[in-house]
């Protein structure tokens, strides 16, 4: 079973930028071309995303993964 975290720091950045930017879940999914679902798990925490999508949404808001060393 998957243990979905919406308190992901990916899914905490996308949610807030969609809000601080007035937009919907939709307009956010027109926008960038990834489906409306994708946008909603990303939101929630959803483990296992495709990496690609997610930075096509990251990168609308002016961000993208990066790798980053483990402490």
């Amino acid at each position: 079973m998957e243990n979905w975290n919406r308190n992901d720091p990916i899914a905490k950045f996308v949610r807030t930028q969609r809000k601080e930017n007035n937009m919907t879940q939709s307009e956010i999914s027109d926008l960038t071309g990834v489906g409306l679902r994708f946008i909603r798990d990303l939101e929630q925490g959803k483990p296992n995303l495709m990496t690609d999508k997610v930075n096509q949404v990251l990168k609308f808001f002016g961000s993208t993964l990066k790798p980053q060393p483990l402490d």
